[in-house]
């Protein structure tokens, strides 16, 4: 959820230090089921004496059921932050207790590890649907590297899950605000058959590396970065999507795996069709759990 300006995208987190510090605390003296509870509290207050924050929901929910209105659209609004809520929880159980505190099945996960095990590089499509995070964790058991773009804003004091332990980061970081936005060390990577990780939902800068494609009945700027790799580096595109299935279940699923003919990627507008089905398979899973795409933004501007 951001805390600055509503439509601007913001990986800072609402939060205050010490309630990080309080659920944190929780979830080491009885994991999810100490941590669960304490979140109605703390959504309701955000609910009811946060009007912005309940705006917030409202960019994504308005679209996704048109004209709910009144008690309906509260519940909307509740049931979306709920879900954000405890996947932020369970992201911090994964490092503080271990990634097998949570039951994860991946029926395609050999199809993922046979893109991995390729050498062509791969590029993982992720969205903030579900508690995404956590489930990065079993990218660490594919061959090879893993590179991960990823924005941290200064003052941001949301832990990732493997920053909750000892363990290195399993992760390559390439932040996106450097040089060129890290497209010369995704192309390193990609060439050297290693898998790179982009979100896919989330545009940051110009509109010109961004390509619109109409999501829920209207057009939205979508990042273009990942298509411009795959199709500069023929390497393929997985899509992921992991979705609660129950209080200490996932599973992931391998929406789509595209595949960019190798060519310059100019004009940009020949990739429109590949991203086309990325916004389909993300529409799709809004029409069956429309409470797990976690988007606190308005994407529609």
């Amino acid at each position: 959820m951001t805390s600055k300006n509503d439509k601007k995208w913001s990986s800072r987190s609402v939060g205050a230090p010490w309630q990080h510090r309080f659920f944190y605390f929780l979830i080491r003296l009885g994991g999810r089921h100490i941590a669960y509870p304490f979140l109605y509290p703390v959504v309701l207050y955000y609910l009811l004496f946060k009007p912005e924050e309940r705006r917030k929901s409202r960019y994504y929910l308005d679209r996704r059921f048109p004209g709910r209105q009144g008690f309906a659209a509260l519940k909307d609004s509740f049931r979306m932050i709920m879900g954000l809520s405890r996947s932020l929880v369970d992201r911090a159980l994964v490092g503080i207790c271990g990634p097998e505190i949570l039951h994860t099945e991946f029926p395609e996960g050999q199809r993922l590890a046979d893109l991995a095990n390729a050498s062509e590089g791969l590029i993982i499509l992720t969205t903030h649907v579900g508690c995404w995070q956590a489930a990065m964790v079993y990218l660490s058991k594919l061959k090879g590297p893993v590179h991960m773009l990823m924005q941290q804003d200064e003052g941001d004091i949301d832990r990732h899950y493997f920053e909750h332990s000892d363990q290195e980061n399993p992760y390559r970081i390439i932040d996106p605000t450097g040089f060129l936005g890290g497209t010369l060390e995704m192309v390193a990577a990609l060439n050297r058959g290693e898998i790179v990780s982009i979100m896919g939902d989330r545009r940051q800068g110009s509109e010109e590396n961004s390509l619109a494609v109409d999501f829920l009945s209207a057009p939205v700027h979508f990042p273009a970065a990942a298509w411009k790799l795959a199709a500069v580096t023929g390497a393929p595109l997985a899509v992921l999507f992991p979705i609660k299935t129950g209080p200490d279940r996932y599973r992931i699923e391998l929406a789509e795996v595209i595949k960019i003919p190798k060519q310059d990627s100019r004009p940009i507008e020949r990739l429109t069709p590949y991203l086309t089905r990325y916004v389909k398979a993300l529409e799709n899973l809004c029409t069956k759990e429309p409470y797990q795409f976690f988007n606190f933004y308005d994407m529609w501007e």
